[in-house]
C-alpha cells in the first residue's frame, strides 16, 4: 500500500516517512469505529515527534495530551492493551518530588499510584486518571494535562507536504470545556472538544491544571473526554459521520440526573465503558474458537482475535475489517477481502459484510482520476481534507488489478461454505459487472490476461499487493514496464471465473456457466505456456508489457498454488523454490529471493516477509499435499509471533536469515494491528488441517490434517456449518492427526480423509 516514484532517484510518492521508527518505542493502539489512537506507553499523546494521535477520519483531532505531576512526568510501571483490546491500563508513581528547599514539603517517590485508563467509543477518547495516596499524612498535588489539536491530514503525518491549509482555533467554552476548531479547505469544521471533570482549578487554551487534595489512603479521579466531530458546511451544516457508524460522534452526552443537572463525567465514563465493552462482547459471541495444548499458541490466537474484532468496523453494509493502525485505519478492498478468506471458517459475517460494501462501492463509471472503470472494485477510501480536495486520489480509489477477481472468488467460496444464496442474489449483479471488467477492462490488449497501467499520475504505478515503486522488476534489476501482467493475478482470475461458474448455473444460467469454465481453462493453459521458467524452477513474477517474462523468484509463485491455477506437475518445484535457503529464511517465505536484483530484506516488498503473504502460500501448498511445508512456514510464523509484544503479527518484517537466540528484525514502519496479519493463525491452522467446509454436501472435512511440532492437541467451539454446531478436538500421534467430536447440534458430517 506504499505508492510510488518515477525513477530510484526521488522518494516514492505518498512515502511514509520513517525518521523515526515505530519500533524505537512500544506504542499502544486502540480503535473504534472511524475513530483510532496512537499512544505512548503513558497514554500520552505527542511527547515526543511521531505518529501519536486521536485520529478520526483520516484527520489527527488530538496532537498533544501529557500528564505531568508537579510539573513532572511520573514513572511508569506499566502498561498493557487490555487482552480484548478494549482499552488501554496504565500503572504509573510519582518520582521524587521537591516543591521548595525544605525537605518536609518533598513527595517521595512510590508514594502516590496514578492508574490510568482510556478507550474509544463513539468518535470519542475517554480518560480516567485514578490517584491514590498511600502515604500516612495527607498530600496536596498539582496535576496538569497540556494539550492541542493540529487536524492534520494523515497523509501529512505520514510526511507528504501541503501549501496551504485552512484555519485552526481555540477556546475555552467553558469551566470544564476547551474547543479547536478547524475551517478546512473542503468546507468541512471539524472540532475537538476537550471536557473535564471535576472543574480544573485553572483551564486554558492548551492547559487544566487540578488541585488534588489526598487523605492517608485517600482516591481521587480526574476524568477527560476528547470528543471528535465533523460538519459538512456544503451540506447544509449536515453532520459528518463516519461509515463506519451510523450516528452523530458527539451524541453521547453527560448523563443527568432527574433534576436536568449532569452526575459528571464519573459517571459518563462507566457508562460509555460498559456499552463499549457489551460491543466487544457481542462481536464475538457466535464465532468460532480455538484452544490448543500451547499456551503461547492460545495467547497469539488470542491476540489474533481481539486485533480482529477491534479492526472491524460497522457499515450501513455489514461489518469490514479496516486493514490497519495507523496508517490504513479504512477501507481496502484486497486487503479486506484476503481477511475475509481467511477468516471465513471463524466467522462467515465478515466475508458478508466484505461483499456487500465492495458491491455498494463498485465503480459505475470511467473516473481516470480514480482509475476507476464499471464494474472495478474499490482499493481504498479516504475521508481526509487531502482526499476530499483531491491532493492525493484515494477519496475514492479503484487503482488495485486485483481487488475485482479477488471479490468475485471471495463470494464464491462465501456460498460453498454458507449457502447463503440470498446475498449472492443480491449481489449478482455486482459479481456480473466484476466478471465483465475483468474481460473489457482488465485484459487491456485481448490476449487473456488481466494487466494494469495507471490513469493518473497521481495513482499508483504498481497495482497489485506489492505495490512499491520498485517492486516488479527483471532479473538484471531493470524496472518492468506496463501494462503488467502479475503472475497472482492471473491465478484469482482462473479462480473467480471457476467459482463464479458455479454460482451461474445455480442461479440457472448454464450457457454463462459453460462459457466461465471454458475461458478459466484457456486462462490455466495459456498461463503455464507464458509464465512457466523451467531455468528458475517456477513462475516469472509478471510479464511487462511486451510480454516478456521477469524471471524472478518471488512468493508471488506461492498464490498460483493458493487459486489452483498452477498444474499439479509444476507444484513440487515450486515449493522447492519457496521453502529454499533463498526463499525461506527460517521465519517465513520472502516477498523476494535472495540473489535476485533487487532483493533488499529491509525492503517492503523486496526480501521482507508478510505473514499474510505467508498464510496463502501455506493454504497453496496445502493444496497441493505438501502438508510437511505448510506445517514449516506455520512454525516459522510461529516462532516469530514469539518475539512480538502481546504474540501480535506485525504487517511485516525483515527479512534477514534466522539467527540463534534471537528473534526477527523489525520492520521501521510496518501497521501493528494489521487486519490480514491478524487472520494469518487462522489460515495456517486451516492450512495444516486441510480443514473444508461444503454446505451443498453437509460436510466438515479433514484432508490429509497434520498439525506442526509445536502443537499436539487442537480444540476448536462452535465450529459452523448451516444450523450445525460442533466442537472437536485434534490429537497429533506422531504423523497422524485424529479427530473426536465432542459436541454436535445439527446434522453436519464430520470426515476425516487420509
Amino acid at each position: 500500500m506504499v505508492a510510488t516514484a518515477p525513477d530510484d532517484e526521488t522518494l516514492p510518492q505518498y512515502h511514509i516517512e520513517a525518521q523515526t521508527s515505530l519500533v524505537e518505542r512500544q506504542l499502544r493502539s486502540l480503535k473504534h469505529g472511524d475513530a483510532f489512537a496512537v499512544l505512548d506507553s503513558y497514554g500520552d499523546i505527542g511527547v515526543f515527534p511521531g505518529p501519536e494521535g486521536l485520529y478520526f477520519q483520516d484527520t489527527r483531532f488530538l496532537s498533544r495530551l501529557e500528564l505531568t505531576v508537579e510539573g513532572q512526568r511520573p514513572m511508569l510501571l506499566g502498561s498493557v492493551v487490555q487482552d480484548d483490546n478494549g482499552a488501554l491500563s496504565v500503572d504509573l508513581t510519582t518520582p521524587d518530588i521537591r516543591l521548595d528547599a525544605g525537605d518536609e514539603t518533598s513527595i517521595p517517590r512510590e508514594i502516590i499510584a496514578l492508574e490510568r485508563t482510556k478507550f474509544l467509543f463513539r468518535g470519542t477518547c475517554y480518560d480516567r486518571i485514578g490517584l491514590r495516596n498511600y502515604d500516612t499524612k495527607p498530600r496536596h498535588l498539582r496535576v496538569a494535562l497540556s494539550f492541542d489539536a493540529d487536524f492534520r491530514d494523515l497523509f501529512e503525518v505520514r510526511g507528504s507536504d501541503r501549501a496551504h491549509r485552512g484555519t485552526r482555533s481555540v477556546e475555552v467554552t467553558g469551566a470544564n470545556e476547551v474547543t479547536y476548531r478547524y475551517d478546512g479547505l473542503d468546507k468541512r469544521l471539524r472540532t475537538t472538544r476537550l471536557r473535564f471533570g471535576p472543574k480544573p482549578a485553572r483551564l486554558e487554551a492548551h492547559k487544566a491544571e487540578f488541585e488534588v487534595k489526598l487523605a492517608p489512603g485517600g482516591r481521587a479521579s480526574i476524568f477527560v473526554r476528547a470528543i471528535c466531530d465533523t460538519v459538512d458546511h456544503s451540506r447544509d451544516g449536515e453532520a459528518v459521520v463516519g461509515s463506519a457508524l451510523p450516528f452523530t460522534h458527539a451524541a453521547y452526552p453527560s448523563p443527568r440526573r432527574e433534576d436536568g443537572h449532569p452526575k459528571g463525567e464519573g459517571m459518563t465514563f462507566a457508562l460509555a465503558y460498559r456499552d463499549a465493552r457489551r460491543d466487544l462482547r457481542k462481536a464475538t459471541a457466535n464465532i468460532t474458537t480455538i484452544e490448543s495444548s500451547n499456551d503461547q499458541f492460545n495467547e497469539a490466537a488470542c491476540r489474533a482475535t481481539a486485533d480482529l474484532y477491534m479492526l472491524l468496523s460497522r457499515t450501513p453494509n455489514g461489518v469490514y475489517p479496516y486493514a490497519g493502525i495507523p496508517w490504513y485505519s479504512t477501507v481496502f478492498g484486497r486487503d479486506g477481502i484476503i481477511t475475509a478468506m481467511m477468516t471465513l471458517w471463524i466467522d462467515p459475517e465478515i466475508a458478508k459484510g466484505v461483499l456487500r460494501h465492495l458491491a455498494a462501492t463498485q465503480a459505475t463509471t470511467v473516473d481516470p482520476a480514480a482509475d476507476a472503470q464499471p464494474g472495478k472494485v474499490l482499493h481504498e477510501t479516504r475521508n481526509g481534507e487531502m482526499a476530499i480536495l483531491g491532493e492525493v486520489p484515494f477519496k475514492l480509489y479503484y487503482g488495485t488489478i486485483d481487488a475485482t477477481p479477488l471479490f468475485v472468488m471471495l463470494a464464491g467460496q462465501y456460498y460453498e461454505q454458507t449457502g447463503d444464496l440470498a446475498t449472492i442474489k443480491a449481489i449478482w449483479p455486482n459479481l456480473l459487472a466484476a466478471l465483465n471488467w475483468i474481460d473489457e477492462y482488465g485484459d487491456r490488449d485481448k490476449d487473456g490476461f488481466v494487466e494494469y497501467a495507471r490513469e493518473t499520475e497521481k495513482g499508483l504505478a504498481n497495482q497489485g499487493w506489492k505495490d512499491s515503486h520498485d517492486s516488479i522488476f527483471h532479473a538484471d534489476g531493470r524496472m518492468a514496464q506496463g501494462p503488467i501482467a502479475l503472475c497472482e493475478v492471473q491465478g484469482y482470475v482462473y479462480a473467480a471465473k471457476k467459482g463464479a461458474a458455479k454460482l451461474a448455473a445455480l442461479l440457472g444460467d448454464e450457457t454463462l456457466s459453460e462459457r466461465l469454465k471454458g475461458e478459466a481453462e484457456r486462462l490455466r493453459k495459456a498461463f503455464d505456456e507464458k509464465f512457466w521458467l523451467p531455468e528458475i524452477g517456477t513462475y516469472a513474477i509478471a510479464l511487462d508489457g511486451e510480454k516478456r517474462p521477469c524471471a524472478v523468484r518471488s512468493s508471488n509463485a506461492g498464490h498460483a498454488l493458493f487459486t489452483g491455477i498452477a498444474y499439479p506437475e509444476r507444484a513440487e518445484s515450486v515449493a522447492a523454490v519457496l521453502m529454499s535457503k533463498d526463499g525461506f529464511n527460517g521465519w517465513g517465505v520472502r516477498t523476494i529471493a535472495v540473489g535476485e536484483a533487487r532483493y533488499n530484506p529491509m525492503s517492503y516488498h523486496n526480501g521482507s516477509i508478510w505473514p499474510h503473504d505467508n498464510a496463502l502460500v501455506a493454504l497453496g501448498l496445502a493444496r497441493y499435499g505438501l502438508k510437511a511445508e505448510a506445517a514449516r512456514v506455520f512454525e516459522g510464523q510461529h516462532g516469530a509471533s514469539l518475539y512480538q509484544e502481546g504474540r501480535r503479527l506485525p504487517e511485516l518484517f525483515c527479512g534477514f536469515i534466522q539467527r540463534k537466540q534471537r528473534g526477527p528484525t523489525n520492520y521501521p514502519v510496518a501497521c501493528s494491528p494489521q487486519a490480514w496479519a491478524a487472520a494469518a493463525p487462522f489460515a495456517f491452522l486451516a492450512a495444516c488441517l486441510g480443514l473444508e467446509l461444503r454446505h451443498d454436501r453437509n460436510r466438515i472435512r479433514f484432508r490429509d490434517p497434520i498439525l506442526p511440532s509445536f502443537l499436539d492437541d487442537v480444540l476448536i467451539r462452535n465450529l459452523k456449518l448451516g444450523d450445525s454446531h460442533v466442537d472437536l478436538l485434534l490429537h497429533r500421534h506422531g504423523s497422524d492427526v485424529t479427530v473426536n467430536v465432542l459436541r454436535r447440534t445439527g446434522d453436519a458430517q464430520v470426515v476425516l480423509l487420509k
